[in-house]
């Protein structure tokens, strides 16, 4: 009987979004791109090399060993839009907490920032390096008003090459729904020229 309230109170209370998910390549980073949109808001995936991850976040005073860690950790710049018009009352609320990983059977969640120093702490990397990773994340809590939008780096915490889908959940005026973003992929590790 418990399971079957849990459930019912689930449907009530996130409502379902058939969202449309584009996918092809980015232009600007010339690698595959996932993005949902729906009214008033769209959220972009780009997969990101672990290749240039380790570049980017070595270049910040990680080592390569931290670098490393970082760069197998499922790496994806992320771009999340209000595409309500000026003026518009729409407000939307989202807390990365709340989205499910669902991989090979599984269900996991992202790993954030709130994880992320954690485990900094613990390797204590130098206050500097701490920043820069701090300020590359997207925020793992956030509201937009019409026409705002941030970007920033998630962390799927799946090793390169993976499969997985993404359940995502957030709020409109208080209203929580939910979408599902499926077949999306981490970047493989490869070690292509630059262009």
């Amino acid at each position: 009987m418990q399971r079957w309230l849990s459930i019912l109170i689930f449907s009530v209370v996130a409502v379902p979004v058939m969202a449309e998910v584009l996918t092809g390549t980015d232009a600007e980073a010339q690698l595959p791109f996932w993005e949902l949109r729906v009214p008033g808001m769209s959220l972009r995936l780009v997969q990101r090399l672990p290749d240039q991850t380790r570049a980017y976040f070595m270049g910040r005073g990680f080592s390569k060993a931290q670098a490393e860690q970082i760069a197998q950790s499922c790496i994806f710049q992320t771009i999340y839009k209000n595409t309500a018009h000026a003026g518009s009352p729409l407000i939307i609320d989202y807390d990365l907490g709340q989205w499910q990983v669902l991989h090979a059977g599984k269900v996991s969640k992202l790993k954030l920032r709130e994880d992320w120093q954690r485990h900094w702490q613990l390797q204590k990397i130098n206050t500097a390096a701490a920043i820069a990773f701090e300020w590359s994340l997207l925020p793992t809590r956030q509201t937009y008003k019409a026409n705002d939008y941030n970007w920033g780096m998630t962390s799927f915490a799946l090793p390169p090459g993976s499969q997985f889908d993404v359940l995502l959940h957030w709020q409109e005026n208080g209203v929580a729904k939910n979408a599902r973003m499926q077949h999306l992929e981490c970047a493989p590790d490869i070690h292509p020229q630059p262009n």
